[in-house]
């Protein structure tokens, strides 16, 4: 919520303090960057002062942020700003599914895992609208005030969460610490092949964002139209994440992973094939049915194969490669769109979709996790 009440403000707050249009655009870009440049000191923090503490110092910090956000004066501390909000998303990210990967028991892990990726899009969701009628009400800064006092009540939500138990792995890992490169050293082959399919899902992710505006610009829709077909494309990806978690503990992760993929990458090469509002409605609403039964994908590849000596370490390379991809999806769609039609950009993004899907179709296990012991995941 904290972080969907800010989004819509921050390049206009950027404009008001005197940025041009593409310097707006940057700022909103490094919560991006804020993120893909703290993953691994997450990690380092959060083995360093447990995950309850860290989610709680990364609810403070950004809370802090935002209120630097509410009175800055000038375009660098509110960039600086903004940038320690992607800090304290990596630091926070990181201990809550740390956390989560430790509390919930295997059989059930998918299905947290997905709620916490379907809660995630609710609260981007809601927070523009609760952050609208405090605008209504109280100015444009007012957005900020929102996001403050969320962060606060989410950072009492996490103290009050309590310390897990010690684990034997879990705590042997916060004695001694292994060091990133014998973790890369060890994991190399995971990060190599289900890491790959990670990147590939989270370009596509990522670049989908601007490719319903972009392509509904194209032939001729108005803001009110590419607002709904938006927003109801948003609605469907909240709305399918539990019976997704569901299917991915009964049934193994790969068979949500791969046809997530395929739909997404069927929808994006339709786009180009749309030429009014309902079909391109139809192709949206399939792209975000599609986004929405891998809610929790990532993070649940992640847990699965993160060691339990070096869980955090191991989980906050995972997230880079995650914010790679993020990073580079949007990027590659303006580069190729700049050199070639529009219609070639989104096709690209389709492909890595199939690429991902093939990717995860050969190295994600067929079988859901066990733990040793355990009874068959419960239905």
């Amino acid at each position: 919520m904290g972080e969907g009440a800010i989004l819509p403000i921050v390049p206009l707050t950027a404009r008001d303090l005197g940025a041009s249009v593409s310097a707006a655009a940057f700022v909103v870009t490094l919560i991006g960057v804020g993120s893909l440049v703290s993953n691994v000191p997450a990690s380092l923090i959060t083995t360093r002062f447990g995950e309850r503490r860290a989610m709680v110092g990364a609810s403070l910090w950004a809370a802090l942020a935002m209120l630097l956000c509410m009175y800055a004066r000038d375009l660098v501390v509110f960039s600086l700003a903004i940038l320690m909000i992607g800090m304290s998303a990596a630091v926070f990210n990181l201990a809550r599914l740390s956390w989560l990967a430790e509390a919930v028991p295997v059989p059930y892990r998918a299905r947290a895992l997905s709620t916490l990726g379907g809660v995630l899009r609710i609260g981007l969701f809601v927070g523009p609208f609760v952050a609208a009628a405090a605008i209504h009400a109280f100015g444009a800064l007012a957005a900020y005030g929102v996001g403050v006092v969320v962060l606060v009540v989410g950072a009492f939500v996490a103290r009050a969460a309590g310390d897990l138990p010690a684990h034997e792995g879990a705590g042997a890992s916060r004695r001694t610490p292994l060091r990133l490169t014998q973790v890369l050293r060890e994991h190399r082959r995971v990060f190599a092949t289900v890491g790959l399919g990670v990147v590939l899902i989270a370009a596509v992710r990522a670049s989908r964002q601007g490719i319903v505006p972009l392509w509904a610009e194209h032939i001729g829709l108005g803001a009110a139209s590419v607002s709904l077909i938006y927003g109801l494309s948003n609605a469907v990806d909240m709305l399918v994440f539990y019976p997704a978690g569901r299917r991915m503990d009964l049934r193994g992760r790969r068979a949500v992973a791969v046809p997530s993929m395929m739909i997404m990458g069927s929808a994006l090469l339709a786009v180009p094939f749309t030429h009014s509002a309902p079909t391109l409605l139809a192709a949206a609403l399939l792209i975000g049915f599609g986004n929405g039964i891998g809610s929790g994908l990532v993070m649940t590849l992640g847990v699965d194969h993160a060691p339990a000596h070096a869980r955090t370490q191991f989980l906050g390379v995972w997230r880079l490669l995650s914010d790679v991809g993020a990073t580079a999806g949007p990027l590659l769609l303006s580069v190729i769109a700049a050199a070639a039609p529009l219609a070639a950009a989104i096709a690209s993004i389709g492909g890595i979709a199939f690429a991902g899907a093939a990717a995860f179709s050969r190295w994600v296990p067929r079988a859901a996790p066990r733990a040793p012991g355990s009874p068959p995941p419960p239905s």
